[in-house]
C-alpha cells in the first residue's frame, strides 16, 4: 500500500509527472496479467524508478531491484519500496562498489523470470555468474546505450541464452529520454553543482549520438559556445551541420572551458588533453559508465587533490593549474550531491517502454529464439499514443484515399 500522505512518501511528486505509468497501474491493477512471474529490476533508484517498479507490482509481478550504479541511489525511495510485500530490494544507498556487485549476484541468485536492466549490469552477470538461472530466464529489455553495447557483443559471440529487447534504440527512447533528458538534466546538475554559468563559456561535448546531441544543442540554446569531438564522421558531419565547431581531442583540449562526455565508451578524456587544458576547466560525464574521463591519470598528474565544493574534486597541477572534476567522473545528473536524474516527463515514456517489453514476452507470449531484438513498432507507437492522451493531444487519421496512396508502389493518377 502507499503511504497516506504526500509528506511521507517519496514517490508522490513523481507519480504526478509519470501518467502512462499511471494509466497502466489502473488498467491492469485488477486483472494482474504479470501474477506469477518474477521481475528483476536494475536502474537508478530514485523516485522515478520506484514509480516504475510500483508499476510493475500493481500488474502483479514479484519485484527484485537492484542498482545500476552505487552512487546514484536514493534511501527513502529503497525504504519505502522494501517495505511491500512482493518487492524485495537488494540496494541502500552509500553502496561501495563491492557492496553494489555483490548485491546484483545476490539478486540473480533468486531466478528472476525476466530481466529489465540498464547497462546491461543483470544480463551480463547472469551469463557469466549464474548460468543456470539464465537458462531459464524467458527474456530481458535494456534501455541505455551503453548496455545495447554490450548486448551487440554479447550477440555477435553467441552467448545469449533469451531474447532481450533492445529499448534504448526505440523512438519513444531515445528521441526523447536520450535527447531531451539526458541534455536538460546533465546541464541542470552541472550548473548546480558547480553555481557557474553555461552562457559564454566554449563547452566542449565528446560524443554526438542522441545524448551528445541533447546536450552540445541545448548547451547551444543556453548562449553556450559548443565545440564536438567524433570518432564517426557522420555524425561529426551532422554536427557541423547542426551549427557546432568540430575538432578533434587534441584540439579542443586546449580551447574548452567545460567538458562534457557522451559516447558509451572509455579513455575519451586522456592525460595528453589533461595537460593542455586551461586553469580552471570543469570535466563532467554523462555516459553510464566512469571510464570515460581518465580519472587516475589525473590523479597522477595532480600535485595536490582538494574539495572546494561538495561534489567537486580539483586537482591542482604542478604548475598552478587547476582542474575540476564532477560528481568524480561518474554519470553527473545522478550522482551528484543535488542530482535527481531526468526529468519525471520524460522517465515515464522510458520506464512504459520498459514496461510493454515485459508485457510483450510475458503476456501475449511473443516466441523468440535468444538475441538482441529491436522492440517492435506496434509498441512504440502505442506508448506514444498513450502519451499524446496524457497531454490532450491527437494525431491525423489517414483518409481512405491517403492509405491507399501510401499502399500502392504504383502511384495512380491524381484524379478524385
Amino acid at each position: 500500500m502507499t503511504p497516506d500522505t504526500d509528506s511521507d512518501d517519496p514517490l508522490a511528486w513523481a507519480r504526478d509527472y509519470t501518467p502512462i505509468l499511471k494509466s497502466f497501474q489502473e488498467e491492469y491493477g485488477e486483472n494482474k496479467p504479470l501474477e506469477g512471474y518474477t521481475i528483476a529490476f536494475a536502474s537508478h533508484l530514485e523516485a522515478k524508478t520506484g514509480v516504475a517498479i510500483e508499476t510493475l507490482h500493481e500488474a502483479g509481478a514479484e519485484v527484485l531491484f537492484a542498482p545500476s550504479e552505487p552512487q546514484s541511489t536514493h534511501g527513502e525511495v529503497v525504504e519505502a519500496l522494501d517495505a511491500r510485500d512482493g518487492i524485495t530490494a537488494f540496494a541502500q544507498e552509500g553502496m561501495t562498489d563491492e557492496a553494489f556487485d555483490t548485491a546484483q549476484h545476490d539478486l540473480l541468485a533468486h531466478g528472476p523470470d525476466f530481466i529489465l536492466d540498464d547497462g546491461c549490469e543483470l544480463i551480463a552477470k547472469v551469463h557469466a555468474d549464474h548460468p543456470d538461472v539464465a537458462a531459464d530466464v524467458i527474456g530481458g529489455g535494456e534501455q541505455t546505450t551503453a548496455g545495447i553495447t554490450r548486448l551487440e557483443a554479447m550477440e555477435t559471440e553467441d552467448v545469449l541464452e533469451f531474447p532481450v529487447y533492445g529499448v534504448n534504440d526505440t523512438p519513444m527512447k531515445h528521441f526523447f529520454d536520450n535527447v531531451h533528458g539526458t541534455g536538460e538534466s546533465s546541464l541542470t546538475n552541472i550548473a548546480i553543482t558547480s553555481n557557474t554559468i553555461i552562457s559564454g563559456k566554449d563547452v566542449v561535448v565528446c560524443g554526438y549520438g542522441y545524448c551528445g546531441r541533447g546536450i552540445a544543442n541545448k548547451a547551444r540554446g543556453m548562449g553556450a559556445k559548443t565545440i564536438v569531438t567524433e570518432v564517426d564522421p557522420r555524425k561529426a558531419l551532422q554536427a557541423h551541420m547542426d551549427g557546432h565547431r568540430v575538432m578533434d581531442m587534441d584540439e579542443a583540449a586546449e580551447a574548452g572551458d567545460l567538458f562534457i562526455t557522451a559516447t558509451g565508451n572509455r579513455d575519451v578524456i586522456r592525460i595528453e588533453h589533461f595537460e593542455q587544458m586551461a586553469d580552471g576547466v570543469l570535466l563532467a560525464n554523462s555516459g553510464h559508465f566512469d571510464v570515460e574521463i581518465v580519472v587516475p591519470a589525473l590523479e597522477e598528474l595532480a600535485a595536490e587533490v582538494t574539495t572546494p565544493k561538495e561534489g567537486i574534486t580539483r586537482y591542482h597541477m604542478p604548475d598552478g593549474r587547476r582542474l575540476n572534476l564532477l560528481a568524480e567522473g561518474r554519470l553527473v545528473n545522478l550522482t551528484g550531491p543535488y542530482s535527481q536524474g531526468h526529468p519525471a516527463e520524460v522517465m515515464d515514456t522510458t520506464f512504459a517502454m520498459m514496461f510493454v517489453a515485459a508485457y510483450d514476452m510475458l503476456v501475449d507470449g511473443t516466441d523468440l529464439a535468444p538475441g538482441l531484438y529491436n522492440i517492435p513498432d506496434r509498441l512504440d507507437r502505442e506508448v506514444a499514443h498513450r502519451k499524446l492522451d496524457t497531454l490532450g493531444l491527437s494525431t491525423e487519421e489517414m483518409i481512405e484515399s491517403q492509405r491507399a496512396y501510401a499502399e500502392e508502389w504504383e502511384h495512380p493518377d491524381s484524379s478524385f
